[in-house]
């Protein structure tokens, strides 16, 4: 069993080293938001694989996207691990990067607290009478949680209300706040529902059994893609094979984390977990239903076009942008084929 320092240690990247057949290690900075959907990243950091395969990654730990792609920007970061959306919108800006590997679809749930739990489950989880009927029992809006413009939860919980679930906008109050602020809020009473991100969706219903789990984003939002991995455009011209090895070891702990979440998620909880989660939570978590891990960009395509079409439509930016040489599907391909 390896102990918590040392899985601390190589998930951070600190520990270097070249693996058997490679004379020298090529290093690669990598930049990432600590979401479930970035697991595959943590998961080749930590099992050695990449340091075996002469790849030293040196992670680098972002809390919103627009902050990971400023230092991208600045040419400090090689490979963002990061939702696509920030990553498109860069791009569209002149930013020279690709898509050139996904990472998962959705990674979000709604979960709804006791008393809201108990007007979805009274009103055969149709939201637009569950919300309505909130309303008539308390006499206010239901009171949630999700993250600021622009983030997948927040575009998903959007699309679910307005889209799907045809809720009446004087039914509900939406308040936007950090990933671990919404976690809290559940916990306290302080909102009637939010959108959580895994492993919080899990561990908030495992603290609270009152807390429900009323719908998963992938049906918030079809397919919704949840993170992706993007390149430099200078990383692709001066260390192509460096890129390609890293996406065909990407591909492989993908494929890992399905086939064996368990032996996995010690990786995960290293990097997501801290000392208030336990593995078992996190084992959980990678087989939820909110998540799906995919490495495929070509599975995530026709998804990403509809979502940066709803954020026009909910004012992220002022037009969708072009999808044109955003995905580097040759490149994954070799990648995956040389693994």
């Amino acid at each position: 069993m390896i102990d918590r320092r040392t899985l601390l240690a190589l998930v951070a990247g600190s520990v270097a080293g070249v693996g058997p057949g490679f004379a020298q290690s090529t290093e690669l900075r990598i930049g990432y938001v600590p979401v479930i959907g970035a697991s595959a990243l943590f998961v080749l950091a930590g099992d050695g694989s990449a340091r075996d395969a002469g790849l030293e990654l040196r992670l680098n730990k972002f809390d919103s996207g627009p902050n990971a792609i400023q230092a991208f920007a600045s040419g400090t970061i090689d490979i963002l691990v990061i939702g696509v959306a920030p990553v498109a919108v860069a791009r569209s800006r002149g930013l020279d990067t690709s898509v050139i590997a996904a990472a998962a679809v959705g990674g979000t749930a709604f979960m709804a607290g006791p008393s809201l739990a108990k007007a979805f489950a009274e009103n055969a989880n149709d939201p637009a009478k569950a919300f309505a009927a909130f309303r008539t029992a308390t006499g206010r809006k239901a009171k949630l949680g999700t993250l600021p413009p622009g983030g997948v939860p927040t575009v998903a919980l959007h699309h679910w209300l307005w889209k799907i679930g045809k809720v009446e906008r004087s039914d509900v109050e939406i308040t936007n706040m950090g990933i671990e602020v919404v976690q809290q809020a559940m916990l306290t009473g302080a909102i009637d529902g939010g959108t959580l991100l895994e492993p919080s969706a899990t561990l908030v219903s495992e603290r609270d059994p009152r807390i429900k789990r009323i719908v998963n984003s992938p049906d918030m939002f079809p397919n919704i893609p949840g993170v992706v991995v993007a390149a430099s455009g200078a990383l692709l011209k001066s260390r192509p094979a460096a890129a390609e090895r890293f996406v065909g070891l990407f591909h492989k702990a993908t494929e890992r984390i399905r086939a064996e979440p368990a032996k996995v998620a010690p990786f995960v909880l290293a990097a997501l977990g801290g000392d208030l989660v336990a593995e078992a939570t996190i084992a959980k978590a990678l087989v939820s239903p909110a998540v799906s891990f995919v490495s495929d960009p070509a599975r995530i395509m026709t998804a990403t076009e509809a979502l940066l079409a709803y954020q026009v439509e909910l004012g992220d930016f002022p037009q969708a942008p072009t999808l044109d040489g955003l995905f580097n599907q040759a490149l994954y391909d070799r990648g995956v084929a040389s693994k």
